[in-house]
């Protein structure tokens, strides 16, 4: 079949058809897809086992709740932040702080503090090394900016998340920070480290299929968000990782690789409160202002809450 065949087959499978109130934006998305999706069929002389064997595939995906993961493998939650930044370069935002991937492990409702948070429910003390992150959140016009909030969330020393492990206390290792007077802010926690995709869930099975490792770097991810000013998504990945550049999210990004300093002075040790050599990272967060022209910065998903 003629991809012209493909076209008038479509419209008059979703178009034609329509008989009752339609959203014009729905089925303008619907026509595009279908008619890709059957003019790949075509071209590729896909087999209905195959077609068949694709949408259980899909199916089995969003029952485990793997779509957000397998966005990520595929690169598509990449591209819509390659897209963003295109669109934002456009309005004549630069120079701010790089955006990346949310993921899907974000729970709204951590706990909220001003200028300074703990994040580790102390469950690991053995194995966890103490990290200390601290920075300042500067809005468009290049001054501090207090009162941003910065909402922080990463993995445990096994790679896992809370609220999605139940092994681990509510809201371990997540916490909303508003910055103070000076539009600081700093936190104490334990150093994550990587993760990776269920060994036999539905995006490591394609992965497979496709050559690819499902391994992430340790990282740190953060929204950073503040009146009159674009809301921030991004994460900072811990240097040295195996995993860094060969993150199979597209999550690594120069501008996000924070250098790491070991401190074991005791003078440190004792003001931190700690008595054995900790870690530490200095970052500052830049946002762009609300700006005519640029994209929505908030971007609508469905999230968990606890």
């Amino acid at each position: 079949m003629m991809h012209d065949d493909i076209d008038a087959l479509v419209k008059c499978f979703i178009v034609d058809a329509a008989k009752g109130v339609r959203n014009e934006r729905v089925q303008e998305v619907v026509v595009r897809l279908t008619g890709d999706l059957f003019k790949a069929i075509e071209d590729l002389d896909l087999q209905p086992g195959e077609i068949w064997k694709g949408l259980e595939y899909l199916a089995q995906a969003g029952a485990t709740r793997e779509i957000g993961l397998l966005a990520a493998g595929l690169g598509l939650e990449r591209f819509i932040d390659i897209r963003s930044d295109e669109a934002e370069a456009r309005a004549g935002l630069t120079g701010g702080t790089p955006r990346t991937i949310e993921g899907p492990l974000y729970v709204a409702g951590a706990p909220e503090s001003v200028g300074f948070a703990r994040l580790d429910d102390e469950s690991e003390p053995e194995a966890a090394e103490a990290l200390f992150i601290q920075g300042t959140v500067y809005g468009a016009d290049g001054r501090p900016l207090p009162n941003a909030k910065v909402e922080v969330w990463h993995a445990n020393t096994r790679g896992n998340y809370s609220h999605f492990d139940k092994t681990q206390s509510p809201f371990n290792l997540r916490r909303s920070i508003l910055t103070d007077d000076s539009g600081r802010y700093s936190l104490r926690s334990i150093m994550p480290v990587g993760y990776g995709c269920p060994p036999e869930g539905t995006t490591q099975q394609l992965l497979n299929l496709l050559g690819r490792h499902g391994q992430r770097p340790a990282h740190i991810h953060f929204f950073v968000s503040a009146a009159s000013h674009r809301k921030l998504t991004t994460q900072i990945n811990i240097d040295g990782d195996r995993y860094l550049w060969d993150d199979f999210a597209f999550a690594s990004r120069e501008g996000l690789v924070p250098a790491i300093r070991r401190v074991d002075a005791p003078e440190e040790l004792a003001r931190r409160g700690v008595t054995t050599p900790f870690a530490s990272i200095d970052f500052d967060f830049r946002l762009y202002g609300e700006t005519a022209g640029a994209p929505p910065a908030e971007v609508e998903r469905e999230r968990a809450s606890a």
